[in-house]
């Protein structure tokens, strides 16, 4: 099923409230978030979303509402090649070939990339040289997230504090200091999942 983006706005809501909360929104919370006129309105995302596979709902339930994970299936997603934990690498703009992720790690309608790391400057979060980082792709990401910058043309994996005057893109690694931008960057995905061989 192909999502309009009022849709996906709907579905990222919810997933990220029970992310967040551990609980669904109700349909006033929803409502109340994208300024909806009624509550038909709600119910009419709700039941697209339901009848397209992302959502399981229990309507006589105030917050029934749960996101549908297919976890014993896999996924091919785009894969980019070496993102930097450390300096910043060339991001290959069209993915040489893809590899297969759980399902759940890229559930709903929304694009998923995969990028190895290359350096140690996240090791602090468990992120280390050779793993495999699923990335959510967007432009857009809230403080402390842990993101893909383009800078010049480059990539690298750091985590996002924004201020009025510039970004900060700070290492989880406590011998390293943080890349302080204030032009040419830009957020290509936040991650959101990490595959390791042994």
């Amino acid at each position: 099923m192909s999502l309009t983006e009022n849709q996906k706005l709907v579905l990222e809501y919810i997933q990220a409230y029970l992310e967040d909360v551990g609980i669904a929104p109700t349909q006033r919370e929803i409502k109340e978030h994208f300024n909806l006129k009624s509550y038909g309105s709600v119910s009419r995302y709700i039941k697209n979303l339901r009848d397209g596979g992302f959502l399981n709902v229990n309507w006589n339930e105030r917050r029934g509402i749960k996101v549908h994970h297919t976890s014993n299936t896999l996924k091919e997603i785009p894969f980019y090649g070496e993102v930097a934990a450390g300096s910043p690498l060339l991001l290959n703009e069209v993915p040489q070939e893809t590899i297969p992720i759980p399902a759940a790690m890229a559930a709903g309608p929304f694009e998923y990339f995969a990028l190895m790391i290359k350096g140690d400057s996240m090791i602090e979060d468990g992120i280390l040289d050779g793993d495999t980082v699923i990335i959510k792709k967007q432009n857009t990401a809230i403080i402390g997230q842990t993101v893909v910058c383009i800078l010049e043309n480059e990539t690298t994996l750091k985590k996002y504090f924004p201020t009025k005057s510039h970004v900060d893109l700070v290492p989880a690694n406590s011998k390293m200091a943080p890349i302080r931008v204030k032009k040419d960057f830009q957020i290509a995905g936040i991650l959101v999942g990490l595959l390791r061989n042994y």
